[in-house]
């Protein structure tokens, strides 16, 4: 099967930081669907794996953990699919990724595909869907009845593929205020069309931009991008017995500032039920099959913004520089060999 992997952690622009390569085709067994893919997106983790992780002297590493395909075969475990479903599904972090032809992905982490998105706008949602609804529903335990009237959401860093999802969840199965921060004329736009109530800049003082906004404390705040910079800020706006979720690796942090007014601390991390084959793995099966259902009904939409054309070397490092600009805006998707 075609693929495009490393070898060393390289610069982007180095000729060899992806190559276009051939590796055997992988074999279904237990719980595994053997998927054709069909179409990927580029995820800000990829980038770090890339740049972080180095496969063993010889070897190579498959990044891409957002695919949509076709299952060409299943393991004799499989009992949730079968040959020909079209399914959508973010992997593991502990297997190789979508960036290759055919891929294993285990049946209980994968959903099957909306009908109403082709499969490029399919690929564009599902690593992001997930951490957003874990984020909001799971980790956070954010109300979607009426206890969350008069409540505020902050997300900052609103207008990248998690926050995309995440203000359309947000708003349409909630009842929170919901608050996007962005600094740019496009980006804030971007942000408004997805749901938010209000939008702010990051690139000011967050509490000076809240009161502007005559915005009250937020309840909830998520942080899915630069929370060492944001953190103090953070610390300061954020109301009495607030939740602060957060996804990035930021440099150290004093939790103890959250102390004074008992905020809770939540972190997410998408790969965990993976990683670890919790006992509610199949959580995520559930959670992708109901944002199938939402798409098709009209109440979210693909957070797809620009197509760099087939799944090769060259147009990967395009997707992977313009993730390392901290530039993108929505998800960056590739489709076909």
């Amino acid at each position: 099967m075609k693929a495009i992997a490393y070898q060393n952690n390289l610069p982007i622009a180095h000729a060899d930081a992806l190559v276009d390569i051939t590796l055997p085709d992988p074999v279904a067994t237990g719980h595994d669907l053997l998927v054709e893919v069909q179409a990927v997106s580029v995820n800000p983790v990829d980038v770090k794996v890339r740049a972080g992780s180095k496969p063993a002297d010889g070897e190579w590493k498959v990044l891409g953990w957002d695919a949509a395909g076709i299952v060409k075969a299943v393991g004799p475990d499989v009992t949730l699919f079968r040959p020909g479903d079209r399914v959508w599904y973010a992997g593991s972090i502990a297997r190789a990724g979508s960036n290759s032809e055919l891929q294993l992905v285990d049946e209980r982490i994968a959903g099957r595909m909306p009908q109403s998105l082709d499969f490029g706008a399919a690929a564009a949602l599902p690593l992001t869907s997930l951490t957003a609804w874990e984020l909001l529903f799971d980790r956070l335990e954010v109300p979607t009845d009426e206890r969350g009237e008069g409540k505020t959401l902050l997300v900052i860093g609103a207008a990248g593929g998690v926050g995309s999802i995440l203000v359309q969840l947000a708003r349409r199965l909630t009842r929170l205020m919901v608050v996007g921060t962005a600094s740019r004329p496009e980006t804030r736009d971007w942000v408004l069309k997805h749901g938010a109530h209000h939008v702010i800049d990051h690139g000011k003082p967050l509490t000076d931009e809240i009161q502007r906004a005559g915005l009250s404390a937020p309840d909830y705040v998520i942080s899915l991008t630069h929370t060492e910079q944001h953190f103090d800020q953070i610390v300061e706006i954020i109301a009495p017995q607030g939740k602060f979720g957060l996804i990035d690796d930021p440099a150290p942090i004093d939790v103890r500032k959250f102390k004074r007014k008992a905020v809770s601390l939540h972190w997410e991390l998408m790969f965990t039920r993976s990683l670890f084959s919790t006992p509610d793995m199949i959580r995520q099966h559930e959670i992708l099959n109901r944002v199938a259902d939402l798409i098709d009904a009209g109440t979210l939409r693909s957070t797809a913004n620009e197509n760099f054309g087939r799944i090769d070397a060259a147009n990967l490092k395009r997707a992977h520089a313009l993730i390392e600009s901290n530039r993108a805006q929505g998800k960056i998707v590739l489709a076909g060999f």
